[in-house]
């Protein structure tokens, strides 16, 4: 018979994850999902204060603000996999409050960061506003903060496309609530593959893909992330002309990475196993 692993070993071989911004519906569904997959042995959220967390193998760390990034002192315990968000915290969760969120413009200097903290795999939730992103840089990386990310020398980086949901006019004038709602009918000319994802899918979506992703830097465009949206729990769902939205998320994200790898020889439906009859 063999020899049964200690739990303390078994912790120590998988590896820690680091995450910045951690807020909002979609940082709540990513960080729930991620530790409850147990492939993590310890998460550490940035905070700006010490606080107690209700979730078992999450920890807090203390973020450097209010001096600048690149003075931050490195995690005691290096972590292997990044991850960062930008949603803003909602104003009536005071635990949201406390936690650290970055700006997009501060991505690079906390890449370095966490690069130095012993991050391997980052992943950045990059948001855009829906529709109005140009097809030329859906696949691609969009900007000079990117390609610099990109440059760094991380052995995986997955930067995920996600449209963001508009934001409410409540609390802006009369004229600007005007403007809103007469502009709000374009929303209905917004193609469906470019409107935001449940985040409960996109959470599924980023933890299959750290689960599988090669060496590299990955970008997932917003019409994959609406394929995945549209994914089965497990097994076989109804397939509309040739569509994979029917797929499991395993599948969906399967067929992305076979057409990445092989772009010429794959489309996104040919790494899908054909349907039993």
């Amino acid at each position: 018979m063999k020899a049964s692993l200690h739990p303390a070993a078994v912790s120590a071989a998988k590896p820690r994850l680091l995450v910045a911004g951690a807020t909002g519906v979609l940082g709540n569904e990513v960080l729930r999902r991620l530790v409850g997959s147990g492939r993590y042995a310890h998460t550490e959220v940035l905070a700006t204060e010490a606080m107690a967390t209700s979730l078992s193998g999450v920890g807090i760390a203390l973020a450097g603000a209010p001096a600048p990034i690149e003075a931050w002192a490195v995690r005691p315990l290096p972590a292997h996999t990044g991850l960062i968000m930008f949603e803003p915290p909602r104003l009536y969760y005071g635990r949201e409050r406390t936690l650290w969120t970055p700006t997009p413009a501060q991505m690079p200097e906390l890449a370095r960061w966490l690069q130095r903290c012993g991050v391997q795999t980052l992943v950045v939730v990059v948001p855009h506003a829906s529709g109005r992103l140009p097809d030329a840089l859906k696949r691609g990386l969009a900007d000079l903060d990117e390609h610099a990310v990109a440059a760094m020398g991380f052995e995986r980086v997955l930067l995920v496309r996600s449209a963001r949901k508009e934001q409410a006019a409540s609390g802006k004038n009369l004229f600007e609530r005007t403007a809103a709602w007469m502009l709000s009918v374009l929303k209905f000319m917004i193609p469906a593959a470019e409107q935001p994802v449940r985040p409960a899918k996109l959470a599924e979506f980023i933890d299959t893909a750290l689960a599988m992703l090669p060496v590299g830097t990955h970008v997932a465009a917003p019409e994959l992330l609406w394929q995945a949206n549209q994914s089965t729990a497990a097994g076989w769902g109804g397939q509309r002309d040739g569509a994979i939205g029917g797929n499991t998320m395993r599948q969906v994200v399967l067929a992305w990475l076979a057409a990445t790898h092989n772009p010429e020889q794959n489309s996104p439906t040919d790494a899908v196993p054909a349907r039993p009859d």
